[in-house]
């Protein structure tokens, strides 16, 4: 069965959720929409479409309607009063000397209650300090263990490039980055020198890694034999993104390496 969605996204997150549409809805609306835990305001990133209701992976929820002007600007608001907590809640977690690391308190859209973002090493009991909390602020409240990955995407940064981190760029969710999308594209393979700052795999691997699959499909794999101009040779090197190729011509005890485009040089698939 076919049905109609749009794509939101939350502050803080990459993800794209799909919901039911009410009305018509343009990319970057913000919209009151229907969560596990409640109504949430997030902003349309993909206008309306349709799919396959098989594709879902949990049950499709609604946009209630568009959000008004004044309800993102006390969105805002709540947050930033929430943030103040940070401190106040580390001191709480340090007296119940738990091991955890407070990186985000949030506040829902209508300040209802809070949602504080944490990572820690090894699971954590935090029934008591849960109840300790609400009891403070009066509200409820939400503990949510992120990964070093979300870490990074909420508090910023800089990469080992100098500029801003892909994550906090929503470039898009990379929680999947493999040491193979690494060698598609000539990298070092050492994880020290890939990683970003989250300790991981650097995001930017995995959002370039469809244009080298593509180059990858078309290139002369190292060691094939291609014709040239200049007579047959051997591939040394692959420039992938320039769409060249260094081809070795050997000669008695003399050896050349010539660069060719690739429209230039002749070889089996």
């Amino acid at each position: 069965m076919q049905i109609e969605v749009v794509g939101v996204k939350f502050k803080n997150s990459n993800h794209v959720y799909s919901f039911a549409p009410n009305g018509e809805l343009k990319k970057g609306d913000y919209v009151v929409v229907e969560t596990d835990k409640g109504n949430d305001i997030g902003v349309v990133v993909k206008e309306k479409d349709t799919i396959d209701a098989s594709t879902l992976v949990s049950p499709l929820k609604s946009v209630v309607k568009k959000a008004s002007e004044k309800e993102v600007l006390m969105a805002e608001e709540y947050d930033k009063e929430a943030q103040k907590l940070t401190p106040e809640i580390k001191k709480v977690v340090k007296d119940f000397g738990l091991d955890m690391k407070i990186v985000r308190v949030e506040a829902s859209y209508d300040n209802s209650r809070y949602i504080i973002n944490f990572t820690a090493e090894n699971r954590v009991d935090f029934r008591e300090l849960v109840k300790k909390l609400a009891e403070m602020f009066k509200k409820r409240v939400e503990l949510r263990q992120i990964g070093s990955r979300d870490e990074v995407r909420m508090l910023g940064g800089f990469g080992p490039c100098g500029k801003i981190c892909c994550c906090v760029q929503n470039f898009g969710e990379f929680d999947h980055v493999s040491m193979k999308m690494a060698k598609n594209q000539n990298l070092s393979l050492n994880p020290q020198s890939i990683s970003g700052l989250c300790g991981k795999l650097m995001c930017c691997i995995a959002y370039e890694n469809p244009t080298y699959q593509e180059a990858l499909k078309v290139m002369p794999k190292v060691g094939t034999i291609v014709s040239t101009k200049d007579g047959k040779g051997k591939v040394v090197f692959n420039d992938l993104l320039k769409r060249e190729v260094d081809v070795k011509f050997e000669e008695g005890d003399d050896s050349e390496i010539k660069t060719f485009p690739l429209e230039e040089i002749r070889f089996k698939g």
